[in-house]
């Protein structure tokens, strides 16, 4: 496309897409056309490709809300019943951009991914309920709020730390990390804040977590090895066919076994069969694409993203569609909210660690110790911990408020909050490109996380 032409339907996407969060949609259908064309115009804009992902949604947006009786039923299907599904594969994906050697850089580096954790589950879900009381939320909404800063980080910090010269491979690590205590944190925050609105059963939401998100990621990380690895088994059809019958076995027996056999433990069964299945689509699409043509898996890089952003997009626009009224109702306060709640995530995430880090650097000179602490000054890792404490796992709260409080009203927050992480930490992101940290390794990654990062960077897709 001309640069001239893109530029064009750049501004004109830029004036509609903030149209888009003041203007009531549902009277203006014809909208949605010039929505199409700035976003078309922004993806093929060298310097506004990376809010590509951005402008999609709010097309999302501007369809459910024009037209919310068209993403409610198909045939009688109900298209909140694609939500949890949807979301396991967005966790999977993510899976399998990840490898061992990211959750043993903790070991290496321990600082700041302790720091980054801690104030994640600390401060965000504190502050959604603060944030819910101040602003007069109650009942489901609340919880929503609660919800979203009670989660682990989301895929999209990674992005936005490559984009930002931030350090990948500490981003990638904390997300890994906070993902794997999400099953403990999640379910017990949610007691304490979001138990004030509604009940909460802590023990349904945990097996929840590890439903949505553990399985799925633990299946994509086992598809990694099969996909990356450079070892003989790897790129043998025989072991791959092994590997593809045990997946295809394993969801053979979830399926024959009933939900009550499993008693309390049955949501765990879905999550079992679609992780299989997945697993078995890659070691068979590995011996054909790889082994028997020849050809690099580089597909799956490219895939992966635009799945990604795909169901993103959908679970946004199914979940817009079916809470239409009380969109209408709280929108704008709901987007305040998710403003006030995103900058103080990247605030406390920034500053805290970078006092934080002044204090231990401290302490750590007079211990012998300096080195280790001082690594929590540096500003790479400070803009890191930033974009890791501000943008959370919207697609997992989305999926637990589906799959375990049963509310439609209550995934909305997460779904508004995660379109407002994409919008901010795009900016933000920029901002600090054109601020190079100056530091040693700040871009310094796993090669599976500066894979992800950078596939995700030029393709203009990001996740929550």
């Amino acid at each position: 496309m001309n640069t001239w032409l893109s530029r064009i339907f750049a501004i004109i996407g830029l004036i509609l897409l903030l149209s888009a969060l003041f203007t009531d949609l549902s009277v203006r259908p014809g909208l949605l056309l010039l929505l199409v064309a700035g976003a078309t115009g922004i993806m093929n804009h060298s310097s506004l490709r990376g809010f590509s992902f951005t402008a999609w949604v709010l097309v999302c947006v501007g369809f459910a809300l024009a037209y919310p009786g068209l993403l409610q039923e198909w045939g009688g299907f109900r298209l909140t019943l694609l939500i949890v599904p949807l979301t396991q594969i967005i966790m999977f994906g993510m899976g399998t951009t990840l490898s061992l050697k990211d959750f043993s850089r903790i070991l290496v580096a321990p600082w700041p991914v302790l720091l980054g954790v801690i104030l994640q589950f600390c401060i965000m879900p504190v502050m959604g309920f603060l944030i819910a009381l101040s602003l007069g939320f109650d009942g489901e909404l609340a919880a929503g709020i609660v919800l979203i800063g009670s989660v682990s980080g989301g895929v999209a910090s990674n992005l936005m730390a490559f984009i930002a010269k931030a350090n990948v491979a500490l981003s990638v690590t904390m997300t890994v990390v906070s993902t794997f205590v999400a099953p403990l944190m999640t379910p017990l925050l949610m007691g304490i804040f979001a138990g004030r609105f509604i009940p909460i059963d802590t023990l349904a939401m945990m097996i929840g977590v590890f439903n949505i998100i553990v399985i799925p990621v633990v299946a994509g990380l086992i598809a990694h090895s099969v996909l990356y690895s450079k070892k003989p088994w790897a790129w043998n059809a025989g072991w791959l066919a092994l590997i593809t019958f045990i997946a295809g076995m394993i969801v053979y027996v979830a399926l024959t076994v009933t939900p009550e056999t499993l008693g309390i433990l049955a949501p765990l069964r879905n999550g079992v069969i679609l992780g299989g299945i997945l697993l078995s689509v890659v070691a068979l699409s590995k011996i054909v694409v790889s082994v028997w043509l020849g050809r690099p898996n580089t597909w799956i890089d490219r895939a992966l993203p635009l799945v990604s952003m795909a169901g993103i997009c959908a679970i946004l626009a199914i979940i817009i569609a079916q809470t239409h009224d009380v969109l209408m109702e709280a929108g704008m306060l709901l987007v305040l909210a998710a403003v006030i709640h995103n900058s103080l995530g990247y605030g406390f995430g920034y500053w805290g660690s970078r006092w934080i880090g002044a204090f231990l650097g401290q302490l750590g000179y007079r211990l012998g110790l300096r080195k280790t602490a001082s690594t929590l000054i540096d500003e790479a890792n400070c803009r890191t911990v930033a974009f890791e404490v501000g943008m959370q796992n919207g697609g997992m709260a989305t999926g637990l408020a589906m799959d375990v409080l049963q509310s439609h009203v209550a995934a909305l927050p997460p779904n508004l909050f995660g379109t407002w992480m994409n919008i901010s930490g795009s900016v933000l992101a920029n901002y600090w490109k054109r601020k190079s940290p100056q530091t040693a390794g700040a871009t310094d990654g796993s090669v599976s996380g500066r894979k992800f990062a950078a596939t995700q960077a030029q393709e203009g897709v990001s996740s929550k």
